[in-house]
């Protein structure tokens, strides 16, 4: 129950995240090199403080984060970003999660995880549900907001993969958004023509650097110490669903049979990939 529990709420803070890039973005509130910056810089400093309040170290649990780690997440977040301002978002859903499940269940497999017929079927079933979901504001891409954001997943995938088995999450965590923040400030040095900022663009962003970024993923990888690559990857098909859900109770979007039925498939096929999995381990 922990794990279902730490793994919940890691989703519904993706979720969430995913709604408050889109009021930002999408209301043209900041611009996305100084979203990503702010998010970036604020979970930093939270995650810090929170490392030094409760006493997690680094030093004596043997992980502050990495260098690699904090470039697959500044890659991740500015590619987003990014990535949104010509795409619309069922086909960039469609997208970022395609990549991150290739590259984890890619992962998986090079590393010896075996995949039973349960875990295939119930991938396919959840990645058709998240297809027929999007399917009406699917159109021909943006080439280079379809690159921008391939590569935002797979640097996801990147940063997911290389928390698994962390010792000491908050810290790991902390050390990661500490390494990425001077990326970020050096894109919006570099973009400071494009800067644009409104008050509640910037509460927007604080809110998803402190609270759905920087604490969601000290609980995704605490998550990820009790799940299989091929599990982590699959659960996340869900964040869509979790995130139109939101759109309902708190953008006034209609609740369609579409999200019905899409939502009932890929809850269906994650359940069968993660469960069936779970009563097969020893």
């Amino acid at each position: 129950m922990r794990v279902v529990s730490l793994t919940v709420f890691t989703l519904l803070a993706f979720a969430a995240n995913s709604l408050l890039c889109r009021m930002a973005l999408g209301g043209h509130l900041i611009d996305p090199v100084s979203f990503t910056t702010l998010r970036l810089a604020s979970g930093a400093l939270a995650l810090i403080l929170i490392v030094r309040t409760i006493g997690e170290s680094a030093k004596t649990q043997g992980a502050a984060g990495s260098w690699g780690s904090g470039f697959a997440l500044f890659a991740y977040a500015i590619a987003f970003s990014l990535a949104y301002v010509s795409l619309d978002a069922g086909v960039g859903a469609l997208i970022l999660f395609g990549a991150v499940q290739l590259t984890m269940i890619g992962s998986a497999l090079k590393s010896g995880e075996k995949l039973g017929t349960a875990q295939w079927a119930g991938s396919a079933a959840a990645f058709a549900g998240l297809v027929y979901l999007v399917m009406p504001g699917i159109s021909a891409p943006d080439p280079l907001g379809a690159l921008l954001m391939c590569g935002s997943g797979i640097a996801w995938g990147v940063y997911s993969i290389r928390g698994r088995g962390a010792p000491a999450p908050i810290a790991m965590t902390a050390g990661n958004f500490t390494r990425s923040a001077p990326m970020a400030i050096a894109a919006s040095v570099l973009a400071v023509s494009a800067v644009h900022l409104e008050p509640y663009g910037i509460l927007l962003a604080l809110t998803s650097g402190i609270l759905t970024s920087g604490l969601g993923y000290v609980l995704w990888y605490k998550a990820l110490r009790s799940l299989t690559t091929t599990q982590a990857s699959v659960v996340q098909l869900t964040v869509p669903v979790i995130a139109a859900f939101g759109g309902v109770a708190f953008l006034s979007e209609e609740v369609s049979p579409r999200l019905v039925f899409a939502s009932a498939v890929i809850l269906g096929g994650v359940g069968l990939a993660v469960l069936k999995r779970t009563a097969q381990s020893p």
